[in-house]
């Protein structure tokens, strides 16, 4: 079997690989959909991934892995990877989890991020009320996530909340050290969500990158009587293309509460100061940004060596993303906690593809399926309708 072609196309908003071969098979890949640009980083592979074996996915990701970097660069190879997978798992009548090395789990845990449903505004009263939502939700979820201080809208919605200018740009842009007022808005915050929540649901918080160390101890230390689950990319994250294992390990030094990162970083490579020297007690690698699904259970399997926890980010809207999730999630040693949860955006995303459980989400777990390769696929008739015009000759 050869790969003869490597196509990509932005469905809705969500960046979609198909790698195609000469014996009939496909393999798709998936990029969350706030990289829509990344067509050009994609297609940039096709040059090197022709002409080999799909199956040996080490082989063909090892002569595209050193030319990928931090994102987008590295969704780009990690798509690509999670395509192989679904090829090698159609190819072998198996899924991917049994390919990866098999079950640890038959259902894996999953977590909401609030990000779907908008804040009244960014009042404790108005973060109470969305978490409650959540609670109540039909996925029965037993962990939440909400964005606060620099990973939500308090730097521009609340006066005098940093010492330094609230800039408006894309990409968290904002950085700086909080007022008093500020910091004490942040924790009232946290508080009513926990309140709202109670023992019976985690609360985790998204809260940067951009906090300064005094800051992000305060922080920390402020909320350990209320058993946060983590609090995530106080310092780096999301487009920062680095890693500062030595300042997360300040903070983490200071505190009870789990610090958390990962999402932004590329290789396992690049989580090696951070396992080794203990700077977090939980990592979140997104599959879809590290390497693909292999590197993040490399990842998983170290950090768990070193007694770290592992809480992987979401693959924002995508099916795809999610099917590769379930995969890997299953293979995960005993640190693996959850992984933030993708809800299809827009909402025709799961019209358009067969093989997802319906409900997805029972009591707050998924159950792992057993179809060959991710297990998900188009519906190429209905998805059709949702090609853009330079995009039409995606499933030829």
């Amino acid at each position: 079997m050869q790969i003869t072609d490597l196509k990509c196309a932005v469905i809705g908003d969500n960046p979609v690989i198909r790698v195609v071969t000469d014996e009939g098979l496909d393999g798709y890949g998936e990029i969350e959909n706030s990289k829509p640009y990344v067509k050009p980083q994609v297609l940039f592979y096709k040059q090197h991934i022709l002409g080999e074996d799909p199956t040996n996915v080490e082989r063909v990701v090892s002569r595209i892995r050193r030319l990928g970097a931090f994102k987008p660069w590295g969704s780009a190879v990690s798509a690509i990877e999670m395509a192989l997978w679904d090829i090698a798992g159609k190819a072998s009548g198996l899924p991917i989890y049994k390919l990866l090395g098999g079950k640890v789990r038959d259902r894996v845990r999953v977590y909401n991020t609030g990000g779907y449903v908008p804040l009244k505004d960014q009042s404790p009263e108005s973060y109470a009320e969305i978490v409650s939502r959540q609670k109540s939700s039909p996925e029965g979820f037993t962990m939440v996530k909400q964005g606060i201080g620099f990973h939500s809208g308090m730097p521009a919605a609340i006066p005098n909340f940093t010492y330094g200018e609230v800039r408006q740009a894309p990409a968290h842009p904002n950085r700086g050290l909080l007022t008093e007022k500020g910091l004490k808005h942040v924790i009232a915050c946290a508080e009513a969500m926990k309140a709202a929540l109670g023992d019976e649901v985690g609360l985790a918080l998204d809260c940067g990158p951009g906090w300064m160390v005094p800051d992000a101890i305060r922080l920390a230390k402020a909320l350990e009587p209320l058993n946060i689950m983590w609090l995530e990319d106080l310092i780096t994250g999301d487009y920062s293309p680095h890693v500062s294992a030595s300042v997360y390990r300040e903070v983490t030094r200071a505190t009870s509460t789990p610090i958390h990162t990962g999402e932004q970083i590329y290789l396992r490579q690049n989580f090696m100061e951070l396992i080794e020297t203990q700077a977090v007690r939980v990592v979140g690698p997104d599959p879809l940004d590290v390497g693909g699904l292999a590197e993040l259970k490399w990842i998983a399997e170290y950090a768990d060596l070193h007694s770290i926890l592992m809480a992987p980010h979401g693959v924002i809207d995508g099916v795809f993303g999610l099917a590769g999730h379930v995969q890997v999630a299953a293979t995960l040693p005993q640190n693996y906690i959850a992984f933030e949860y993708p809800v299809a955006q827009p909402k025709w995303w799961y019209d358009i593809v067969t093989g997802l459980p319906n409900p997805i989400v029972k009591d707050g777990f998924i159950d792992v399926w057993d179809r060959p390769g991710l297990g998900v696929t188009f519906l190429v008739d209905k998805a059709m309708q949702y090609l853009k015009e330079e995009d039409k000759a995606f499933f030829d």
